[in-house]
């Protein structure tokens, strides 16, 4: 993972084994059935790992994206259940940029930035939001209606003045929904730089690196499962049908490593172009064909509660229809190319 994110081999190490220790069986299971682990965000917080990235002149734990990366790919590879890329890389992230403060708690943001209008003063709509009753802010980025002020606002909105009404992700992950109706009198706000398809793109390389954690776990309980299985006398592993299964779930971890870095540095040198959305694609071609061939290596034990291959494939799943369907990437990526035109087709995958 070092290598992958250039991140700090010591930030590696200790996130690595914090999130060892504190994501057991019990504490995802209690905190899908509750909506929240304090065990896993307090052990987050008191290390300062949900603000990674976020300077520390505007309230953050500073370090890189390369760092928040590192982090976010523990989240995927241990399932932790905290809005570790919504507090920071993303809420955090706005808020720092239009010069709000960071709330010394969790934090969210709304994803579908054409949810939301703010015209006359008053932001209004409805939108499915990540953590939102368990968050102390809620972060929206929304374009001014209003004619004399053109341009984007960072909206930051306490939860008790919305209405709220809870729901899940099929990974078990809260998934609230949300009406706001507020004066922007009334909540903190700011004008930004930021546009929808940054929000977009950084949303959505937080689900490929958390995916590519994910993966990776996947993969290797996978070959611990086959090897330790044994049928006629031998190992599953041994059979070659199961060895093209290992093989295909391997690969899929490589091929999202390998998309999620390279995206990664993309927007760390704040010209994605079309790496996210190449990420993405790749991400969710490889989240289908890993999947699968890891529950068919499994059998029958890997749809089982008390298992924890599920835990892992859920969330992938659910991770794959966030920040933009495959679909919609690979339509980014045929309007970038055919803006680009042939002369220019070469460039704009390799430059």
């Amino acid at each position: 993972m070092n290598e992958q994110f250039s991140a700090d081999p010591l930030l590696v190490e200790t996130i690595d084994r914090l999130l060892a220790g504190v994501c057991s069986a019990d504490e995802i299971e209690q905190a899908e059935q509750t909506g929240w682990s304090s065990a896993v965000w307090n052990s987050l917080a008191e290390a300062g790992f949900p603000w990674v990235s976020v300077p520390l002149e505007a309230g953050g734990s500073g370090g890189t994206l390369a760092d928040a990366m590192a982090i976010l790919y523990g989240v995927g590879a241990h399932a932790a259940p905290a809005p570790v890329a919504e507090t920071g890389v993303l809420a955090g992230w706005l808020l720092a940029g239009a010069g709000l403060s960071l709330p010394s708690g969790p934090a969210t943001v709304v994803a579908d930035c054409d949810a939301l209008t703010l015209v006359d003063g008053r932001l209004t709509g409805t939108a499915t939001v990540a953590w939102a009753q368990q968050c102390e802010r809620i972060v929206a980025l929304v374009a001014n209606g209003d004619a004399d002020a053109a341009g984007y606002v960072v909206v930051s909105v306490n939860p008790t003045q919305l209405e709220v009404s809870s729901g899940r992700s099929l990974a078990g992950e809260p998934r609230d929904l949300v009406q706001l109706d507020v004066r922007l009198s009334e909540v903190e706000f700011g004008s930004t730089t930021v546009s929808p398809a940054d929000l977009l793109q950084r949303g959505a390389l937080t689900r490929v690196v958390m995916a590519a954690g994910a993966l990776n776990t996947i993969a290797q309980m996978t070959v611990g499962y086959t090897s330790d299985r044994q049928q006629f006398g031998k190992p599953v592993a041994s059979f070659q049908a199961v060895q093209q299964h290992l093989v295909t779930v391997a690969q899929s971890a490589v091929r999202v490593n390998i998309a999620a870095q390279s995206a990664a540095r993309a927007v760390a040198r704040g010209n994605a172009g079309i790496h996210v959305a190449a990420a993405k694609v790749v991400s969710d071609q490889a989240i289908i064909a890993g999947t699968r061939a890891a529950h068919q290596a499994h059998g029958a034990m890997g749809v089982t509660r008390e298992y924890p291959l599920h835990r892992f494939t859920r969330r992938l799943w659910a991770w794959q229809h966030e920040y933009g369907s495959a679909a919609f990437w690979r339509r980014q990526l045929g309007q970038q190319a055919q803006t680009a035109g042939a002369d220019d087709l070469f460039p704009l995958i390799t430059r």
